[in-house]
């Protein structure tokens, strides 16, 4: 076994660790413009060998540099309002600790039910709508108060479930707050941030994460956000709408196909009869 082997993941090829690290990068620069870069990365963790539970908990801290990195972007940018900082981190990051706490004493078999059909409406919304795009509207909520209500909610689904929850946060901005779609792109990875660090803090005390490997592919997943977070900057809404659409498609058919998915059984029988 090779020093690499031992130091990131004893047991692990080479191959497996390149490949791992790859998809971190891709999930990065992914994550950074729609969300979803656990639709890569989780499956990927699974493949190698890692546990349902260590595969979810170490991408939390792979995810948490990503996030940083496309957050330190944005801010450089000036697309962060100071004085939304506290509020958005603060739901995301308080409901985030609750649903990973409920997460080990509640079934997820409902959310497991009903997200793909969110994503698939969310998906369709965005194809369809003429107003989502680089341009500011009238908010419905200011900044505090939808981080109080809904950035809680969404950082509850984050520590719960997940996937999906960062288009989740940006559409909730985009139609709640009146944010324009970059603007938008921006505050939810300041709130995707938190709620992966609350989240993260409860996985790390219950002993679930792999250290390691997570800082390795983190660090990948770091580059591909800056990419990322930087085409979106330069490109704008044309490049944040087709990558919404796809990734929400994407998650939606990956979890109804899940096997732990109350829907994959039920497609299974109606397919067999």
């Amino acid at each position: 076994m090779s020093l690499l082997e031992t130091l990131f993941t004893p047991g692990m090829p080479i191959s497996m660790l390149a490949l791992l690290v790859l998809v971190a990068l891709i999930a990065g620069f992914i994550d950074a413009i729609a969300g979803g870069g656990g639709l890569l990365t989780v499956p990927t963790m699974l493949l190698a060998g890692m546990s349902p539970v260590q595969a979810i908990a170490t991408n939390k801290l792979q995810g948490t540099f990503g996030v940083l990195s496309s957050t330190i972007t944005f801010w450089r940018a000036g697309k962060i309002e100071r004085s939304s900082v506290l509020p958005l981190s603060a739901g995301a990051f308080i409901g985030s600790v609750i649903g990973a706490m409920v997460v080990s004493s509640l079934p997820s078999e409902p959310l497991r039910a009903i997200v793909p059909f969110l994503l698939l409406g969310l998906a369709i919304y965005v194809l369809l709508s003429p107003k989502l795009d680089d341009v500011s509207r009238p908010a419905r909520l200011g900044l505090g108060a939808f981080g109080a209500s809904a950035g809680t909610v969404i950082g509850a689904y984050d520590g719960f479930f997940g996937p999906g929850a960062g288009t989740f946060y940006l559409m909730a901005l985009v139609l709640l707050c009146g944010l324009p779609m970059v603007s938008a792109v921006a505050h939810t990875k300041l709130m995707n941030l938190a709620s992966k660090l609350g989240a993260l803090l409860f996985f790390l005390s219950a002993g679930h994460v792999l250290i390691l490997p997570g800082i390795t592919r983190g660090l990948a997943a770091a580059i591909g956000a800056y990419i990322g977070a930087r085409a979106t900057l330069r490109i704008g809404a044309g490049i944040v709408r087709p990558l919404v659409v796809m990734v929400s498609i994407a998650m939606a058919i990956r979890l109804m196909l899940d096997p732990a998915s109350p829907l994959a059984g039920w497609l299974g029988r109606l397919m067999g009869n």
